[in-house]
């Protein structure tokens, strides 16, 4: 019988940059999709993964390519990458399958109601969210994720020395970080493009870099000394994001 070799996805690209990695011979294709979640409570990574490892998070991944490019690069850390969009979970499952990314899991679900529901605290090495929705019309300004209620979540997800990432293309969004994040998050800029992928570490990012598109990066741990009762005082003195979005 023929070996078989991996296969050549140059043409699986984002505007031009390709999607890492090579699609394996099929045998040691990957099954990535938790395609049911189970009841609230605690997901239980070491079952889902086999194993026991650092666990990063990827909410609202669309197609993918972060996660990818990390689990490819960082075999030793556990991945999970949520949407609520079936369709892009799938073509990004498929990818990872392709690939052999037994280090990463796939599930649609809202990012709000999987920490929420799903994860408990202190147990994940890494939220990452890139270019979350700004909703342009105000009327639907109370869609937006990044509230202060939503980053005491993410506070509570993270380990004491986990890491949390979020980009943007909408300046008022990001100002909205600047001015929110730092209460409980040793935040920092990041003034130029990602080390480990100039290109761009998501199709967004690529397109918006593609159309002259300011990218505003940023990055923190959380901040000591915040217990339940501390982060709620937090959030309840901080603005909602009802900010408009004309600006860039």
């Amino acid at each position: 019988m023929r070996k078989q070799e991996p296969t050549d996805t140059s043409g699986d690209n984002d505007y031009g940059v390709p999607i890492p990695g090579n699609v394996l011979p099929e045998t040691s294709w990957a099954k990535t999709a938790i395609k049911r979640l189970p009841p609230e409570g605690p997901l239980d990574f070491a079952a889902i993964f086999g194993r026991i490892a650092p666990v990063v998070l990827d909410l609202g991944c669309g197609n993918g390519r972060f996660t990818i490019t990390s689990a490819l690069k960082r075999p030793e850390i556990d991945h999970i990458a949520t949407d609520i969009l079936p369709m892009v979970i799938r073509y990004a499952t498929r990818r990872a399958n392709q690939r052999g990314l037994f280090n990463t899991r796939w599930v649609v679900s809202g990012a709000y109601e999987l920490l929420d529901l799903y994860i408990a605290p202190q147990s994940v090495q890494e939220i990452h969210l890139y270019h979350p929705q700004p909703y342009h019309d105000t009327k639907e300004s109370y869609k937006r994720l990044i509230t202060p209620e939503f980053m005491t979540m993410v506070y509570r997800s993270l380990r004491p020395d986990g890491l949390l990432v979020i980009q943007t293309d909408n300046k008022p969004y990001w100002q909205y970080v600047q001015k929110v994040l730092p209460g409980i998050f040793d935040w920092k800029e990041q003034k130029s493009a990602w080390p480990d992928a100039p290109q761009g570490r998501t199709r967004r990012e690529i397109y918006a870099r593609n159309h002259g598109l300011p990218i505003y990066r940023g990055y923190g741990s959380p901040l000591a000394g915040f217990d339940a009762p501390a982060l709620e005082k937090w959030a309840s003195s901080q603005p909602l994001p009802r900010f408009a979005t004309s600006g860039r």
